[in-house]
């Protein structure tokens, strides 16, 4: 985000000791430190929120589309019904090596 560089906070250090003064540098330095973690928490916050809101508009988008392709699911189901009521497509097809007499190919019988 901001591109501060060792140099950068050392004049920024330099400057507030010669302003505050050394006796009250630590607690502002304390200070700035929890406003600065506070401001941090804030932001991750507001970032996680937006995701979450993103991640649910989605879904709504998602379960929207569902709810209208409906009619495609009672095609597939249609379909089906149709398919197991046919005796012979729902017959298992014989292997190409068997013959349809009934007798096994084995030697014993």
């Amino acid at each position: 985000m901001f591109d501060i560089g060792f140099w950068e906070l050392l004049v920024i250090g330099v400057v507030a000791l010669l302003v505050i003064g050394p006796e009250r540098l630590p607690k502002v330095a304390r200070t700035a430190g929890l406003w600065l973690g506070r401001a941090r928490r804030f932001v991750s916050t507001v970032k996680a929120d937006i995701d979450r809101e993103i991640a649910a508009d989605e879904l709504k988008k998602v379960l929207r589309k569902q709810a209208e392709s409906t009619g495609l699911h009672d095609i597939i189901e249609e379909t089906k019904q149709s398919i197991g009521s046919e005796p012979s497509l729902s017959r298992k097809p014989e292997p190409p090596g068997q013959a349809k007499t009934g007798k096994s190919n084995d030697a014993s019988g």
